[in-house]
């Protein structure tokens, strides 16, 4: 029925009120903890969705490309003679109802309706045991990836953390292969990934599409952080994509290749690929110090030696493309690593916590997270009155003011060791030295955590303290040269390396 097209419209802009309506009022609730954080953000992110597919329906209607609106429309309009007045409005009535008769279940819906239940939802969201609902990345894959490539080195996993991001470390040599493309897509895949559950509000295509757009700028002319003036610089030697002649030291680490891969490599730079794998490799290493044009004629396949530099000029052609795609990809990435600044620092702390913890103890401290964040009830929605900002005590109210000053909670204590973390009060400050943060750090300096060092917060302190140890311990130490006496016959009294000096020279 004609007169259907403007109900569809006009219960699409019921619907879209009444959406925003309700992403309004939940956003107007105060979250009782962070997990009803995150349900909260998901919860209005669902109901964006339903605004974003509300709205491209009215389009569709709006754009008319059947004409049923113009029609419905122009029924309106016209005006009918004075006998089809009632004879039009009485087949309306008719439509009316026997839409009604074929739709006997729909009904007036009102804001508390069916909408409603989108707010007492609990959205479905998955998180790995290490990334702990959220508060953490879970970067072991890409840790693995990076240890085990040729442009990674050997670290601990705390350390991967907190430089994963520090592109600028990796040589360009290295990072214009596609391992290393690969390797940062993973990571742009990850973060991406863990964004769109911890934070479902960011409109990541708008912040990729507006760095796209400043990329293009910047490459144009050679801006591009990391990659100043790297972008239009030709190369001089043709390399296979595949077969990278940087990564290969010697003739038999090519020869493992194979045959096929050796051949694909020749013919690519229009080398001959016949003879056996040793000789092929032979003649593929000779392009490792001999630039392509200055290489021997009869290494060439017939009539690929006119088409060299066109070999040549694809060739540097496609690894600036590489280039470039590897820039855009590593400049995405540093901009989501701004935005997780602060997981990624507790990403980091909790890994240099675990070096201290036995894995009955890791256990036990996620257990008690989980429980934690379990029961934590909605009494937390009342605000507490704390005027003073006064620390939470056992039963989550703030501790009395005597028991504040009693304990000097107001004194601030700074550890550099510590990488300037603040303790407050004094016994928090004595009980932190035997704690998991000041025993990395000691360890981060190679100085023993013992009671020698307590009181001690500065770097350079800690290391003067080690090295007069260090020297009392050597002066401490038995010496049999200068220590060890040895008498002549004459009765004299000397120390060993006196004694062997006179008896070498013949005068004992």
């Amino acid at each position: 029925m004609a007169s259907s097209v403007l109900e569809a419209t006009r219960a699409a802009h019921e619907d879209l009120e009444r959406l925003e309506r309700l992403a309004v009022r939940e956003l107007q609730r105060d979250p009782a903890n962070a997990r009803d954080r995150l349900f909260q953000s998901h919860r209005v992110r669902n109901i964006i969705d339903l605004v974003v597919t509300t709205s491209d329906r009215l389009v569709e209607i709006y754009e008319d490309k059947d004409g049923a609106r113009k029609e419905e429309i122009s029924n309106h309009l016209t005006a009918p003679v004075q006998d089809d007045i009632f004879h039009k409005f009485f087949d309306r009535l008719k439509d009316i109802r026997e839409s009604h008769r074929r739709n006997h279940s729909a009904r007036f819906v009102s804001e508390t309706d069916d909408h409603e239940e989108l707010l007492k939802e609990e959205p479905a969201i998955e998180f790995s045991g290490e990334e702990a609902f959220g508060r953490y990345l879970d970067l072991h894959e890409l840790y693995n990836e990076f240890i085990n490539s040729k442009f990674g080195s050997l670290m601990e996993y705390s350390a991967y953390v907190g430089t994963f991001s520090q592109t600028e470390k990796i040589t360009h040599s290295l990072k214009a292969t596609r391992q290393y493309k690969e390797y940062l897509e993973h990571i742009l895949e990850y973060l991406t990934y863990f964004l769109r559950r911890t934070e479902p509000l960011q409109d990541l295509q708008k912040i990729f599409t507006k760095l796209e757009s400043e990329f293009e700028e910047q490459w144009a002319n050679g801006e591009v952080p990391g990659w100043e003036n790297k972008g239009t610089k030709k190369e001089s030697v043709v390399q296979e994509s595949e077969v990278d002649l940087d990564y290969y030291n010697s003739v038999e680490e090519l020869v493992e290749l194979g045959p096929e891969k050796l051949k694909e490599a020749l013919a690519a730079r229009g080398l001959k690929g016949g003879g056996t794998v040793q000789q092929r490799a032979e003649r593929l290493f000779l392009l490792k110090h001999t630039p392509l044009e200055q290489l021997d004629r009869k290494h060439f396949a017939k009539g690929s030696r006119g088409s060299v530099s066109n070999v040549h000029s694809n060739g540097n052609n496609s690894k600036d493309d590489l280039k470039k795609e590897i820039a855009l990809i590593e400049l995405k990435m540093r901009r989501l690593c701004e935005i997780l600044d602060e997981v990624i620092v507790r990403t980091k702390e909790n890994a240099e916590k675990k070096l201290t913890l036995t894995y009955e103890e890791m256990e036990a401290e996620r257990e008690e997270e989980e429980v934690q964040a379990d029961s934590e009830s909605d009494d937390e929605d009342q605000q507490i009155y704390n005027p003073l900002k006064l620390p939470m005590g056992w039963d989550g109210k703030p501790i009395p003011y005597w028991l504040y000053k009693l304990h000097g909670l107001g004194q601030e204590f700074k550890c550099e060791i510590c990488g300037n973390h603040s303790y407050w009060g004094r016994r928090a400050y004595e009980r932190h030295f035997k704690e998991w943060r000041h025993q990395h750090g000691m360890r981060c300096l190679g100085i023993p955590n013992t009671k020698n060092f307590n009181e001690i917060t500065s770097i350079e302190e800690a290391k003067a303290l080690w090295e007069r140890i260090q020297s009392k311990q050597w002066l401490n130490k038995w010496r049999p040269d200068l220590e060890e006496e040895y008498e002549d016959t004459d009765g004299n009294i000397y120390n060993r390396k006196t004694y062997t000096d006179l008896q070498r020279q013949g005068l004992i």
